[in-house]
């Protein structure tokens, strides 16, 4: 693993602990590296900020290990989707309840929204209405993911 990936790897496993432990809001740059060891500059050096560490673990986590080919449809990458949010839910309860901006549920219907309409191509009515599905859709794995 490079370098960078140990210090990002670091930084991330930080950020899950601390957010065991207390709010988002109550974390700020330094406690992340504090917690690691690592120094702030080194942390700039690889996210513009704490809600981009958020981010990068669930692109690193889930997106990156996407093999959208392997999928026969959308229920199977869903059900995939689901379980690994349950494997990680103690730290996702905690990303869903980010407000604001630069929330991470702003962030998952954007990396999201793509894949729901690779899968949903072949069903869309291929009109205007084409967007309002697949936000209907995005809008709808978001609703039930923060419910469960």
């Amino acid at each position: 693993m490079s370098e960078a990936n140990v210090t990002k790897n670091a930084l991330a496993a930080s950020m899950k602990k601390l957010m065991r432990m207390r709010p988002f809001e109550k974390i700020s740059v330094s406690d992340i590296c504090n917690d690691c060891g690592i120094n702030r500059k080194s942390f700039y050096y690889h996210f513009r900020d704490k809600y981009d560490l958020v981010n990068w673990i669930f692109y690193v986590g889930f997106i990156e290990e996407l093999n959208l080919t392997s999928y026969d449809n959308g229920w199977q990458l869903m059900e995939d989707m689901c379980g690994y949010f349950y494997r990680e839910k103690e730290f996702y309860r905690a990303a869903l309840k980010i407000e604001g901006q630069n929330s991470f549920k702003d962030y998952l219907i954007d990396t999201v929204t793509p894949i729901a309409e690779f899968f949903m191509q072949d069903i869309l009515p291929h009109n205007d209405d084409d967007n309002f599905f697949i936000s209907f859709v995005t809008d709808a794995l978001l609703t039930s993911i923060v419910r469960w």
